[in-house]
């Protein structure tokens, strides 16, 4: 990975290169290697590298093009054989490009048009002087990021807000407005944490001058449907998929690569394939299993596990060459850590109880020098949907003996018949007859009830309005169109702060094959009916990878329950929760946002009735691990954000 930075001033009155030189100086956290950068008149740019590809090794700093353009690029190129062979390179100019070079040639080849033929995860800037324009984008699933800030007079940009913060025209300033929305868990826009500081949203092309700024969705997936002649032949070409989105993902990982390995299909697809890949002594996966601590006894329910340690170990048994890694909980209270993910991440963890496990397999991985870890975040949406909204597309067209099939195989699958009606009729019910019926199934829950937003915040209008302008139904009812839910569903939170965070704190390049772009546009293509042939939920991941996970991972129709034991460590910690309460308290203004009160009120009343096993009451985890632990992210990061150090 690299830091980025950028300074143009319209009128040349400011100093560009010393600037660019303080912004990537406040980002060396990010990328160790010295700064180098070129400054050009009223235009300087410039970037720090964080070597993890083999080709680093050529990087020199910002590429020069045609017709005098420099580019700066944080980058990694998946498809790069089949671009060299498109430009025309020879073998021995290809070997001494970096991915960034590469980029540079693309771009000068196709100028904006480079864009649709790139695959991998990448942010660049791309200075033009004849024209006067500055470009900047993101890879379409946002995997790094990249911040502005108009200026006036000028415009910089910075991977990280640190880069811009290190300028003083762009004091460190919280949005409350974003951090309103993250309370009430509205989609991400181009707003960030902090006031003054935007950023280029993924798969989008933001086009500088001194005349504004435009921004553009440069990908944008067909909605055509692809038409296979078996069944089979969707199987196998998702393997395809999987296997060549997994390989790109190995390059500089030199044999040894660190993968999460949960009980599902998504981390266990991908960890699998990378054993196999790796295999006949090419190399090892270090496969991470967060589990509860020893004697933490949780019996499975209808619909969850606790322990996803069991079904990983069948996974990691079938490969010689995975390392299998079980993490017990540590104890480390979900708030122990807050002032470093305010530095490294610069916006509140939407899961604190997630971020304990997550460290903890960062911890290990960075001890045993592991550059890379896989995982498998956006499986959900691409190699494993589980297909349930083709019954309400159904519905809708009129295919009822289509739904009356599918609901009765889905029943002697396991579904109840609540969830197969809600699926299938839930899209076309009233949101006021929805919410009446929620309640009588005992699932009606009001924003209150899973967030600590301050009451006449959570009323207002403005906020409603955002709320509709993202496409955000605040009722949750299943949506009709699962092509469209899914693209929600992969826009709506933003990796690239979280992934240039864990680079930055342990050194280990996080990579998600379940999110290449070629992979995603295929899964986006398959017929919807593939997804849940016969009645049975993520069907294709389930027929495609029997080849490669043990039956008991395949046939598994339970969701792993991640931290089952996060109220131990949260209670242990009481003490440095309340301590964090009271300097959030203290904050100006802070009640018109967040309902301090009730958070405080929380941590007095706690339960004297947890469990030391076992599932915890829904009404518990919404007031604790949802409404008391987002509001403690959000209110330390306003604290920090506002320089409090009480």
């Amino acid at each position: 990975m690299t830091a980025l930075a950028g300074f143009w001033s319209y009128d040349s009155s400011g100093d560009s290169e010393r600037a660019c030189e303080r912004m990537l100086a406040a980002q060396q956290v990010y990328a160790p290697a010295p700064a180098i950068f070129r400054a050009e008149g009223a235009m300087a740019i410039g970037r720090r590298l964080h070597a993890a590809l083999p080709e680093d090794r050529f990087d020199r700093g910002p590429v020069a093009g045609e017709s005098g353009r420099s580019l700066v690029a944080d980058v990694r190129i998946d498809n790069r054989d089949e671009l060299e062979a498109a430009l025309g390179l020879t073998a021995g100019e290809a070997a001494t490009l970096s991915d960034a070079g590469l980029l540079m040639r693309t771009l000068d080849r196709w100028d904006e048009g480079a864009l649709d033929r790139l695959v991998g995860d990448f942010a660049f800037a791309l200075w033009d002087p004849k024209r006067g324009r500055l470009l900047l984008a993101r890879d379409h699933a946002g995997q790094r990021p990249l911040h502005y800030h108009c200026g006036r007079g000028f415009f910089a940009f910075a991977s990280m807000a640190k880069g811009l913060h290190a300028l003083e025209q762009v004091p460190v300033a919280p949005n409350r407005e974003t951090l309103v929305d993250f309370l009430a868990l509205l989609p991400e826009g181009t707003g960030t944490f902090f006031e003054g500081v935007e950023k280029v949203r993924a798969g989008h092309l933001l086009s500088v001058s001194p005349e504004g700024v435009s921004s553009r969705a440069w990908w944008r997936p067909s909605p055509a449907t692809l038409r296979l002649a078996r069944s089979e032949d969707y199987a196998e070409a998702l393997r395809e998929q999987l296997d060549r989105a997994v390989a790109a993902r190995l390059r500089g990982a030199e044999g040894r690569v660190a993968s999460h390995l949960s009980g599902g299909l998504d981390s266990a697809a991908t960890t699998s394939t990378a054993a196999r890949l790796l295999g006949s002594g090419q190399g090892s996966v270090i496969a991470y299993t967060a589990v509860p601590r020893p004697g933490y006894e949780a019996a499975a329910s209808y619909d969850s596990f606790a322990d996803e340690g069991p079904l990983a170990a069948r996974v990691a048994g079938l490969y010689p060459n995975i390392e299998h890694v079980r993490l017990p909980a540590s104890g480390a209270s979900p708030v122990e850590r807050l002032d470093r993910n305010f530095f490294l991440y610069e916006r509140p963890l939407l899961n604190l109880c997630n971020g304990v496990w997550l460290h903890a397999i960062l911890d290990d991985a960075k001890r045993r020098r592991l550059g890379v870890l896989l995982t498998g975040q956006q499986g959900n949406m691409t190699i494993s949907y589980d297909g349930m909204p083709y019954l309400a597309e159904s519905l809708g067209g009129g295919h009822l003996f289509r739904v009356a099939k599918l609901a009765w195989q889905l029943r002697r699958w396991g579904t109840r018949w609540g969830t197969i009606a809600a699926a299938a009729a839930g899209p076309y019910v009233p949101v006021p007859l929805w919410q009446w019926i929620a309640r009588r199934r005992g699932r009606g829950r009001s924003l209150s009830d899973y967030s600590a937003i301050a009451p006449a915040r959570a009323e207002d209008p403005q906020l409603a309005a955002r709320a509709a302008a993202r496409a955000l139904d605040p009722s949750y009812r299943p949506r009709r169109n699962g092509l469209e839910a899914r693209l929600w569903v992969v826009s709506r939170v933003d990796p690239g702060n979280y992934n240039k965070g864990m680079i930055g704190g342990w050194g280990v390049d996080v990579r998600d094959p379940t999110a290449d772009r070629r992979l995603m546009e295929f899964c986006l293509s398959v017929p919807a009916e593939e997804y849940l042939a016969g009645g049975v939920p993520r069907s294709l991941a389930r027929r495609a990878f029997a080849d490669r996970l043990p039956r008991e991972v395949v046939g598994e129709r339970r969701k792993g329950y991640q931290a089952a034991d996060w109220h131990e460590a949260l209670g242990a910690g009481r003490a440095d929760l309340a301590e964090e309460l009271a300097r959030i308290a203290e904050l100006p203004g802070v009640d018109a946002d967040l309902d301090v009160a009730r958070l405080q009120q929380l941590a007095s009343d706690w339960p004297q009735d947890w469990p030391s096993g076992g599932w915890l009451p829904q009404e518990q985890v919404d007031r604790y691990r949802l409404a008391l632990l987002r509001g403690v992210s959000a209110g330390h990061f306003l604290r920090k954000a506002l320089g409090s150090n009480y």
